[in-house]
């Protein structure tokens, strides 16, 4: 039976609650009692969990948590977890998942900012939209995402990927502005409209803009057109993560596709400023 986390009907909060380390890996263990008892912040000041939430079940099985209700105001959950899995049942609040080392976070909603921002392994899945700087980098800091796998249904903010130095982002919806910022490495996917200045800044890695027409800025330079084999392990790593973008639809469970098997794409080599080394793959007309 999992630990089982509900919101209480009266939240004694105005503004937001802090779950930053309450993950399974952490809380395995512990007793009922003692887990009522640890302390959270709730809007700025440390109070007991119990407090806000009622707690049932337990982590002694399998380290799984379950978070039912809406979470829109609870925020860092899951931030920090290297194993176990969470669920949640509606909207999360900003950086969920934010420093994951493991595991495996599952959100049934939407997403605030900052969405498994500093993530370096695990997997990350969102049924919803996410906010702004989802797997970016927090301020200051040099790299976002460091690996592991997010997985977006719907679409995400400005400064998707900003930083990102390993892992897969992969966006079903449409993407604001700067996806892929200053991108070390890693592979980011949009299966939607690829905002404005897509691979900005970019050194290394691919952005791959599999939805709509897009063309990156005119620091990118055209290559060579060709259907790329890596596509077809990368499109069966997807799908076997869940992750079914709208404009695509799938054959046959046992032949999937997306279309890239029979799709022929420009490979754009970029960005100049910065290198030249980062590619940004834009299916041919």
């Amino acid at each position: 039976m999992p630990l089982v986390i509900l919101p209480r009907d009266a939240l004694p909060c105005a503004g937001a609650i802090d779950l930053s380390g309450l993950t399974p890996d952490r809380l395995t263990g512990l007793t009922i009692a003692a887990l009522e008892r640890l302390p959270v912040e709730i809007d700025g000041r440390p109070q007991p969990l119990a407090s806000a939430f009622s707690i049932s079940g337990s982590l002694e099985d399998d380290g799984h948590i379950e978070c039912r209700g809406d979470f829109s105001r609870v925020h860092g959950l899951g931030a920090g977890m290297r194993s176990g899995r969470i669920e949640v049942d509606g909207p999360v609040g900003h950086r969920a998942g934010a420093r994951m080392a493991g595991g495996d976070l599952v959100v049934a909603g939407n997403a605030g900012n900052w969405l498994a921002a500093g993530m370096s392994g695990g997997t990350v899945r969102i049924s919803g939209n996410s906010g702004d700087d989802a797997a970016a980098a927090f301020p200051g800091e040099a790299h976002g995402v460091t690996g592991g796998l997010i997985v977006i249904a719907g679409s995400a903010g400005r400064l998707a990927a900003a930083r990102m130095r390993r892992g897969i982002v992969a966006i079903g919806g449409d993407c604001g502005p700067g996806a892929g910022f200053e991108l070390r490495a890693g592979t980011v996917i949009v299966a939607g409209t690829l905002g404005r200045q897509a691979g900005l800044g970019m050194r290394r890695g691919s952005i791959i803009a599999a939805g709509r027409p897009a063309l990156p800025g005119p620091t990118f330079v055209a290559g060579a057109t060709w259907s790329p084999p890596f596509l077809r392990l990368l499109e069966r790593r997807l799908l076997g993560a869940g992750f079914r973008p709208p404009a695509f639809h799938p054959a046959s469970e046992t032949a999937p596709s997306w279309g890239w098997s029979s799709t022929t794409w420009t490979q754009w080599h970029g960005e100049t400023v910065s290198g030249g080394r980062g590619e940004f793959w834009v299916r041919a007309a």
